[in-house]
């Protein structure tokens, strides 16, 4: 399905099933069919599943116009909006996450149910007082680092199935790093923890035990801060937690939605 921004900008989404809703944000550089046995549980479970291609990914539009993360969060509000979508469940995967966080500053959670935020730190850049940081990104190394290669970002291979169903679509249509470079920095440089110690709503961490990115022990501090936040550390798996181990990840996820 298509629905287009009000900056006139098309985003690619699919929405299926009947329930109360769940709208999924994928990572950076990634493809909304990475969450096929998500998807696949989800309805069988009784919810609505809406799955986007964030812009500049997938088959949404490729644009140079609102590389921000506010502007994504704005998309995620519009798409909300023109779904009447009402008591929703937020779940995203890295850059999927922070666009959660975005939103949730700019719109609140009136509208919001529950959240998953899966291997995302709230923080990315390495501090004295915050040590969970994308890998070894500082405000001395931030610019040059972002341009470098992020490198491997799974433990183990993900479900075979999955695979032979996103690599034909990230060849079709792939993902320009330098194109979305700016929207990289703006991302990067955000630190959404008061957004989580004023949450009021439920939040589950989900961090990969072994993640290429993060350290696993974010999600129990970001967890802590949060006035009703959990967290899981799922063992053998790297930072696309959903496709790498997909059965515990969706016993995780289905067990905190209840």
């Amino acid at each position: 399905m298509k629905f287009t921004t009000q900056d006139q900008v098309m985003l690619d989404y699919t929405d299926q099933g009947q329930g109360q809703p769940v709208v999924i944000l994928t990572g950076l550089g990634g493809v909304k069919e990475i969450w096929r046995q998500q998807i696949s549980a989800l309805l069988a479970a009784g919810y609505r599943v809406v799955n986007i291609d964030c812009r500049n990914q997938g088959q949404s539009a490729h644009t140079t116009k609102g590389l921000r993360i506010s502007r994504h969060a704005q998309d995620l509000a519009e798409l909300i909006a023109a779904l009447q979508l009402e008591h929703v469940i937020l779940l995203g995967n890295s850059m999927g996450a922070a666009t959660i966080f975005a939103y949730v500053s700019l719109y609140g959670t009136g509208n919001v149910a529950k959240i998953i935020d899966v291997d995302q730190s709230p923080q990315m850049v390495n501090t004295p007082e915050w040590s969970y940081g994308f890998k070894q990104l500082n405000w001395a190394n931030f610019y040059d680092y972002l341009q470098q290669p992020m490198g491997r970002s799974t433990f183990k291979h993900i479900n075979d199935g999955t695979y032979q169903l996103i690599r034909p679509l990230q060849q079709q249509f792939p993902y320009d790093a330098a194109l979305n470079l700016p929207f990289l920095v703006d991302h990067a440089s955000q630190n959404w923890r008061d957004i989580v110690a004023n949450l009021q709503c439920p939040i589950l961490f989900i961090a990969g035990g072994q993640s290429p990115y993060f350290n696993p022990e974010f999600a129990t501090t970001a967890a802590a801060a949060a006035p009703f936040g959990q967290a899981k550390v799922i063992a053998n798996s790297g930072h696309i937690v959903m496709a790498e181990q997909s059965v515990a990840f969706n016993q995780v996820l289905l067990g905190f939605l209840g």
